[in-house]
């Protein structure tokens, strides 16, 4: 397994609100964080950041954590507590009031991926020749668009794209997206803040994975065609590697 995570304030915001990373538990199965802060100057940066410390630090602790069941029960309960954790901290705070964060954290074993996600961070699987966009946007225009009121290509300029219909810490209670999939070895996984997703469309994600590339220099180009297309949002990218290799670190980069 390898894991690669890198974020960048992109060409115009004065300073970065996503966060995000990747960390081992006891028993060295990864889970990899990208989270996009919103609520203004500070806040969504608190809201990101805290959401991906929590998330790491309950997932470093656990062990005897192995099938999908448990893992999704896992994901579920930690991410409750975290947006109780983030919503009180909102409350408690003035300057953090109505901040929240967008949210997909994945799982890794060998066999299979345990995903979950709030808000229009994304998770893409790229399975052989396939290459798949594995969340559903929590936001307003793709809910016009799955309503048939306007076509994915309106929805790509809407002034409204950015309006989330959830959000991780702006309500005491959430919906968390939860599933589990197959992937073989020589898959891709790859989250990102919708810095990416807005500027570099799936099929072009597809032909920078497909390179005989290092994994750091897979995301390092990702960022910077976005970057080449204006940059106007920060850019959050993080990429996981099914591959043959039996090592994998311990540690996590934030």
């Amino acid at each position: 397994m390898e894991v690669a995570f890198k974020s960048d304030v992109g060409q115009v915001r004065s300073h970065n609100e996503d966060s995000g990373g990747f960390v081992y538990n006891k028993e060295n199965t990864l889970l990899t964080i990208v989270a996009d802060g919103m609520g203004g100057h500070q806040a969504g940066d608190v809201a990101s950041k805290l959401t991906v410390e929590l998330l790491s630090e309950k997932w470093q602790n656990t062990e005897g954590i192995t099938t999908p069941t448990s893992i999704e029960s896992w994901l579920e309960e930690a991410i409750t507590d975290v947006n109780a954790q983030i919503f009180e901290h909102s409350l408690n705070n003035p300057q953090c009031q109505g901040m929240g964060t967008t949210l997909v954290a994945v799982v890794c074993t060998r066999q299979f991926v345990s995903y979950a996600h709030i808000g229009d961070s994304r998770a893409y699987l790229m399975n052989g020749e396939a290459f798949l966009q594995k969340t559903e946007d929590h936001s307003l225009v793709n809910e016009l668009v799955r309503s048939g009121q306007i076509t994915p290509l309106e929805a790509e300029n809407h002034p409204r794209r950015n309006v989330l219909l959830r959000a991780l810490g702006t309500e005491r209670t959430i919906k968390v997206d939860i599933k589990t999939i197959e992937w073989d070895e020589g898959s891709f996984i790859l989250l990102c803040s919708d810095g990416l997703s807005n500027k570099v469309k799936a099929e072009e994600m597809f032909e920078v994975l497909q390179k005989n590339t290092l994994l750091e220099e897979k995301v390092t180009e990702l960022i910077v065609i976005a970057n080449e297309r204006g940059g106007e949002d920060n850019i959050s990218v993080a990429l996981v590697y099914n591959s043959n290799d039996e090592t994998s670190g311990d540690g996590d980069d934030r």
